[in-house]
């Protein structure tokens, strides 16, 4: 059995109040900034305005997204 399966099993076996704080304590792991996403990410944002600035790339206004979703 995989390590992640008998983690979860053991888990399972937990009170509610217990699974919740240690998924908040997961998610916080995660939350963890990464240096190298981080800088895929603004790369990524300078190539989308450049593209939006020089009209490669056009733009949809907030309300005309949000009618979409109503």
């Amino acid at each position: 059995m995989l390590i992640s399966q008998e983690i979860y099993q053991q888990i399972s076996q937990l009170p509610a109040l217990e699974k919740l704080q240690l998924a908040e304590q997961l998610l916080a792991d995660l939350d963890t900034p990464n240096p190298e996403i981080d800088k895929i990410w603004t790369t990524e944002a300078e190539k989308r305005l450049s593209a939006y600035r020089s009209g490669l790339l056009s733009s949809v206004d907030y309300e005309t997204v949000m009618q979409k979703y109503r």
